[in-house]
């Protein structure tokens, strides 16, 4: 995987005889802050719960060049608030960039912060930014992280104005599937703001500060999944809008009007998409304010993820072509190399072509190259008559058994076509899905996207499950002859089986299916043939095989037993 670290967390001036509000750090991709944006932390703004009043202790007196657990050395701090204070810092060991939070041992937060870290840790998602370490020592509590040095803050992403739609529909697909993960596992995140959603130069989002921001700052909520749903809305509305969903400004953004409520992003700004500005109204549904549009709120990422499924899949924009520059000769090519430049204005004089060969030996030349044509022709014109000569008394011996054969053989093959996708849906046999929102990237005639399965520990063949698959829609009943795949992961063996099932669901199980045909392959192309076409309109890819690969950063794919179908397509 790739080298990976966080920017600069939020950073607070605490100056003066009066508290002032937070101020975040506007980051660059390398980490060093740059200029800071007012940060509106008041409960109105962010949808968290109430914070904790903070510790007494004393921040640790640390400076650039201190080293931790003789390991990680200080370079610069990004975050000073609250007791605690945060570091761009190097693992010696390692050779790594790392960031740092560190709080006095006796620190009122200090117990909950180690034990967030240690939570957040345990997760090992690779769309959260990781916590690489956890530990108490020398009166001191220090959590390290992850430093991405080539992550964007969606704060910055913001500044120049909205996201384009495919990249506001990724981010909020992205970050709606990995809160809903962190919640099956009991954690949230009560800090999800612009500032901590990053992306990086893959084009991957990713989410730092889970579970450990909010015990920094002592942040609490009776209803966390509910909370965490809200500022995922406020993420997508800020991306449609360019503006924040409160009356308060915060991350650099500016709030809506005074005494107008909650209005939908298609309200605020023209051309905005219409499903987007409705989703992002069901996740900060709050008294009433879907009610006219007659769509139920969304109050868990679950729910969030379910409402992003059931819309129409938003594609990538067509890449823009550019015409290539006119070609120009070189000097060189013009064969003028080594000449003078001629003057502008003055006409050039027309070389005159090379005569002819005239001399005696050109003449001599010219007269052997058409003897030796003439002689080929000849030859070859003689060589012609005498085989079809011979082949003439064959044929009419073998007229008879000839006109046989071809009455015999007379059929042609049927020719195969090409069979349409309308829909697909994954097929659960037992468990959890694997990625039900990126079955419609196997049918997209994209190579560089796909569904792809989870890691599992066991294998090549599947021991948990009975196998992993997809269900397409073909529209009508058609002979279906064959299924062509093209797969991201080779090692190992890929099983792939097909059957014709009676709907789009996982309610038909396997037994009541046809089962078509089945191949293994150890590359990442598989075609199953059908021995005899069967007519159905639901067909079943089922993978009941997976190969062994390493981790994909580029997927978020952990190591272990795994395919991905990046294309589907079907023959009749």
């Amino acid at each position: 995987m790739a080298e990976r670290s966080t920017a600069a967390v939020d950073v607070a001036d605490n100056s003066g005889d009066e508290p002032l509000t937070a101020e975040a750090d506007q980051s660059t991709a390398d980490g060093v802050a740059q200029n800071r944006e007012r940060d509106t932390e008041d409960v109105e703004a962010q949808g968290s719960g109430g914070t904790e009043s903070p510790g007494k202790a004393s921040p640790p007196e640390l400076h650039s060049g201190h080293k931790l657990a003789r390991r990680y050395r200080l370079e610069e701090c990004v975050t000073r608030l609250d007791g605690f204070s945060s570091w761009r810092a190097v693992d010696e060991k390692l050779r790594r960039a790392v960031g740092v939070h560190i709080l006095p041992a006796d620190h009122a937060r200090a117990r909950s912060v180690l034990a967030a870290a240690r939570s957040a840790a345990l997760l090992g998602d690779p769309r959260f930014v990781q916590v690489l370490d956890a530990v108490e020592e020398n009166d001191l509590v220090y959590v390290v992280h992850e430093w991405l040095p080539d992550a964007t803050e969606l704060t910055a992403l913001l500044a120049p104005g909205p996201l384009e739609v495919y990249d506001a529909y990724q981010m909020v697909s992205q970050v709606a599937s990995a809160m809903a993960a962190a919640h099956r596992e009991g954690l949230a995140h009560l800090r999800l703001n612009p500032n901590a959603v990053l992306r990086t130069s893959s084009g991957q989002w990713r989410i730092r500060g889970l579970a450990v921001n909010s015990a920094l700052r002592g942040i609490s909520s009776d209803t966390p999944q509910r909370t965490d749903t809200e500022s995922i809305g406020a993420l997508l509305y800020a991306a449609l809008t360019q503006r924040w969903p409160y009356e308060s400004d915060a991350y650099g953004l500016s709030g809506l009007p005074k005494d107008v409520g909650l209005i939908a992003p298609d309200q605020v700004r023209a051309g905005v998409h219409r499903g987007l500005s409705e989703l992002s109204m069901r996740a900060l549904a709050n008294d009433g304010a879907t009610a006219s549009r007659h769509e139920s709120p969304c109050t868990t990422p679950e729910e969030l993820v379910k409402a992003i499924g059931e819309m129409p899949r938003i594609r990538p924009p067509e890449p823009s072509f550019t015409a290539p520059p006119d070609y120009q000769r070189t000097t060189y090519q013009q064969g003028t190399y080594g000449r003078q430049a001629p003057h502008p204005g003055r006409t050039q004089p027309v070389p005159t072509p090379p005569p002819p060969l005239q001399s005696r030996t050109g003449r001599a030349l010219k007269w052997a190259v058409s003897a030796l044509l003439i002689a080929a022709l000849g030859l070859g014109s003689w060589q012609l008559a005498d085989a079809l000569m011979d082949q003439g008394g064959k044929s009419d011996e073998n007229q008879t058994q000839t006109n046989d054969g071809d009455d015999k053989n007379s059929a042609a093959p049927k020719p195969t076509k090409p069979l349409p996708i309308e829909g697909a849906q994954e097929y659960v046999a037992a468990g959890d899905a694997q990625h039900p929102n990126d079955v419609g990237l196997t049918y997209d005639n994209s190579a560089t996207t796909g569904w792809r399965t989870s890691s599992y520990k066991d294998g090549p063949d599947m021991v948990i499950k009975p196998g992993v698959g997809i269900v397409y829609d073909l529209g009508s009943a058609q002979d279906v002859s064959a299924a062509t795949l093209s797969l991201r992961y080779v090692g190992n063996h890929t099983t792939v089986e097909l059957y014709a099932t009676d709907s789009l669901g996982s309610s038909t199980p396997l037994s009541s299916m046809t089962k078509l045909g089945k191949a293994t392959t150890n590359s990442t192309s598989v075609k199953v043939a059908v021995d005899k076409p069967v007519k159905s309109r639901y067909v079943l890819v089922w993978l009941t095989a997976l190969p062994y690969s390493g981790e994909d950063s580029a997927n978020y794919s952990e190591s272990g037993y795994k395919q991905a179908i990046t294309d589907v397509k079907f023959t009749g």
